[in-house]
């Protein structure tokens, strides 16, 4: 059976599909999208574990930090 890694990001309207394109690029597969408690849209990403470097995952780790601030309006 698969084990599999879980990670959440913030969409930007006008930025949707370069986000998720992103992601999928690094392996990510879109699992669901909802709305936020700030009613900003929310979406939930999976993939397998091992499927990835670490690198990827760093990497994809400075991009969600970095949405995330956008989201806030913090850059």
């Amino acid at each position: 059976m698969p084990a599999w890694e879980y990670i959440t990001t913030p969409l930007l309207i006008h930025n949707t599909a370069a986000i998720l394109n992103n992601w999928g690029s690094e392996g990510w597969e879109l699992v669901q999208i909802v709305q936020g408690p700030e009613g900003g849209l929310v979406a939930y990403l999976k993939r397998q574990v091992g499927g990835e470097s670490s690198t990827a995952a760093s990497a994809g780790a400075a991009a969600a930090a970095e949405a995330a601030k956008q989201f806030e309006g913090e850059a």
